[in-house]
C-alpha cells in the first residue's frame, strides 16, 4: 500500500482490501476507484481537492502500475531530506511557511539522492557532522505551482549527529527558524504539521525505539 496526500488528506493505492482499507470504504467521505485509466486518476486528484472527501482509495493489482499512472498525469519533482537526530534524543525541526516541518529540498541534475539529502539540511539549517544511516521513508503529495500540478516524492533518510550544534535558518528559502527538539516533546509540535511529514516524524521515532533497545 501507498499513500499520497492531496490537499493533505490521504489517497490510499492499494492492491488489496486490508483492515485499514476496508475502515476507510465504510465512510461516506471516501472517494473509491478500482478502473484503472487516465481518467480515473484525474477524476481521483480532481475530487479529492475538494472539501466534501475526506480520503481516497484506489483499487488495482498492482502497486508499480497504479503510482506510474499518478506519475504520468502529474508533474514529478523528486526531493531529499532527513529525520535528524542527536545522541541525546534530540530531533531537528524547521518552521516554514506556518508549520513545523523536516529539512528537505529538490534534487539537483547529477546528484543523488543521498547526497541531496546531506546537503540540503546542511543549506537549511547549518546543521554539522552528519552520518546517514539509512533509508526511512518515501511520501508523496501533490500541490499546483506556475500552473501545473505537482507530485512531490520526497526520499527520507535517518540521520545522525553527535550532539546538537548551532543553526542557521535558511530565510531566502523560507525558513524562519530551527529547533532541536527534545524527542519527548514531539508531540506539541506535530499538532502544527503536514501529515507526511507526521508520518515520516512516526516512523523514524519507532526505528529510534528500536535502535535503544
Amino acid at each position: 500500500m501507498l499513500k499520497i496526500h492531496i490537499q493533505n488528506k490521504p489517497l490510499y493505492l492499494s492492491d488489496q482490501v486490508n483492515e485499514e482499507i476496508n475502515d476507510y470504504l465504510h465512510r461516506q467521505e471516501t472517494l473509491f476507484i478500482d478502473e484503472l485509466n487516465p481518467a480515473g486518476v484525474r477524476t481521483m486528484v480532481q475530487e479529492l481537492e475538494k472539501p466534501e472527501y475526506y480520503a481516497g482509495v484506489y483499487l488495482h493489482k498492482n502497486l508499480d502500475e497504479l503510482l506510474n499512472a499518478f506519475k504520468a498525469e502529474l508533474t514529478v519533482i523528486q526531493a531529499a531530506g532527513g529525520l535528524v537526530y542527536t545522541e541525546q534524543s534530540e530531533i531537528l525541526l524547521i518552521f516554514r511557511k506556518g508549520k513545523w516541518d523536516l529539512p528537505k529540498g529538490k534534487l539537483d541534475e547529477g546528484e543523488d539522492l543521498e547526497e541531496c539529502a546531506l546537503r540540503e539540511i546542511e543549506e537549511e539549517t547549518g546543521a554539522q557532522n552528519l552520518t546517514l544511516e539509512k533509508p526511512l521513508h518515501i511520501t508523496y503529495h501533490t500541490y499546483h505551482e506556475k500552473g501545473k500540478h505537482i507530485l512531490k516524492e520526497s526520499h527520507w533518510y535517518l540521520i545522525r549527529t553527535p550532539k546538537a550544534t548551532e543553526l542557521q535558518a535558511q530565510t531566502e528559502e523560507d525558513i524562519e527558524k530551527c529547533e532541536w527538539v527534545p524527542s519527548s516533546n514531539l508531540a506539541t509540535y506535530i499538532a502544527n504539521m503536514h501529515a507526511s511529514i507526521i508520518d515520516v516524524i512516526n516512523i523514524g521515532t519507532k526505528e529510534l525505539k528500536k535502535e535503544s533497545v
